[in-house]
Order: C-alpha cells, then structure tokens, then sequence
C-alpha cells in the first residue's frame, strides 16, 4: 500500500512540474497564428476574385489545341459547396484561370502583370497532378 501511495505522490510531481514549464516559442507561436488567421470569404457564383495576373509556363489542352494558362493570387477564399476549403487550412490563394477562347486569352494576355478583377462563373479545387494553383476558375469574365 505505502509503495502504490509513493507512485502516486510521484506521478501528482511529475504531472505538477509539467504544468509549470513554460510552453516551447515554437508551439506558443503556431496555436497563436492559428487563432489569429482571419477566416475567408465565403465565394458564391458571381463574386468577383481580384490580384495581380501571371502567366504560367505549363499549357492546358482544350478541343486539342493548347491553351495559355494564368495565375491569379488573391485573398483566401472559401469556395462554393462541394469544394469548400480545397482541403487547405484557409481555402485557396492561388487561382488557374482557364480561356475558354482565343479572345478570353488575348483578354488576359493583355492584363499581365497588372491587377485585375475577373466575375467567377465556375471555380473548382485543382485535382490534376501537375497543376500549380490551388483552384481553377474555368468560367469567368473581366470586370473593368
């Protein structure tokens, strides 16, 4: 009986040095950043999803022509259901926008490198290997 009372006077030590230490930086800082990250926007069909416009270097094919693709990195946001979050803490930064024509790609094409505003119509997660973006926009209009 004595010896199971000195484990448990042993086990109430150790458990009560533990609760003194102090909590390691690395740890303190990842549960304050994860409490302090803003939760995204919610995105419906029609908003409108601005950033700066890039040129990727990989090529989508579309009717068996190659198409240009381009980036658009915006604020996080929270896609329409089923996608929701694309499986990120935050919801996707990282847009593909997807031509649906020759003149939607001049469109673009012409926007490098500056802001832009594009109307969404139809946004997905990304699911092919190979894509950069975290999302693709497929159907979409520039907004001046």
């Amino acid at each position: 009986m004595d010896l199971m009372i000195e484990r448990l006077l042993k086990s109430s030590l150790i458990v009560a040095a533990l609760m003194v230490l102090p909590v390691p930086p690395a740890l303190a800082q990842a549960a304050e950043s994860q409490a302090a990250l803003p939760k995204p926007k919610a995105m419906k069909v029609g908003d409108v999803l601005s950033g700066e416009l890039t040129a990727m270097r990989s090529r989508a094919r579309a009717k068996g022509k190659k198409v240009p693709v381009y980036q658009l990195v915006s604020e996080p946001r929270r896609l329409p259901p089923p996608s929701g979050l694309c499986n990120l803490e935050n919801g996707p930064e990282t847009f593909q926008i997807v031509p649906a024509s020759d003149a939607q790609a001049a469109q673009l094409k012409s926007h490098l490198g500056k802001n832009v505003a594009l109307k969404v119509e139809s946004v997905a997660c990304a699911e092919e290997a190979g894509q950069y973006s975290e999302a693709v926009v497929t159907k979409w209009s520039l907004v001046n």
